[in-house]
């Protein structure tokens, strides 16, 4: 039997990739979403209703931010940028121990993040045309569990 004053520690991760980008002008590295998109980050903000984020991570792109959006109103937060190329795996776990996020990234940051975060290297770069994946990780007292969801509106 656990003594009650030891308590469990359960982190969850949620990572998706940005929704469909505008790729009108190629030479544009910043696009906006499309409004396929925008339709996509509304429908990611209604499929994670009943989750209670704590924090939301974007790295600091227009694509990325506005998918994060409808879901940090939803749970009235602000977004926190993070720079995917310069993450620290076990800060980031030790910053957001306890809690519930979303990280919202890009078809390689995205699996390459999840696994830092799980330890070995089981995810393949997002294929360009899949804007669907959802990876979500849970770390319960240092026990690591992961599974990737694809979730496309109909």
């Amino acid at each position: 039997m656990q003594d009650s004053s030891t308590k469990s520690s359960i982190s969850t991760y949620y990572f998706i990739r940005h929704a469909e980008k505008d790729r009108s002008d190629k030479t544009n590295r910043n696009p906006h979403l499309t409004e396929i998109g925008k339709a996509r980050a509304n429908h990611w903000s209604n499929i994670l209703k009943h989750v209670k984020f704590d924090a939301i991570y974007s790295t600091d792109y227009n694509r990325t931010r506005e998918t994060a959006h409808p879901t940090a109103r939803a749970n009235n937060l602000d977004l926190t940028i993070y720079d995917a190329s310069a993450i620290n795996g076990e800060k980031f776990m030790t910053d957001n121990n306890g809690k519930t996020v979303l990280i919202v990234g890009h078809s390689n940051t995205t699996p390459e993040f999840v696994n830092t975060m799980i330890g070995e290297n089981k995810y393949d770069d997002i294929d360009d045309s899949n804007n669907g994946n959802l990876y979500i990780v849970t770390i319960t007292d240092c026990v690591i569990s992961h599974q990737v969801l694809e979730i496309n509106p109909r």
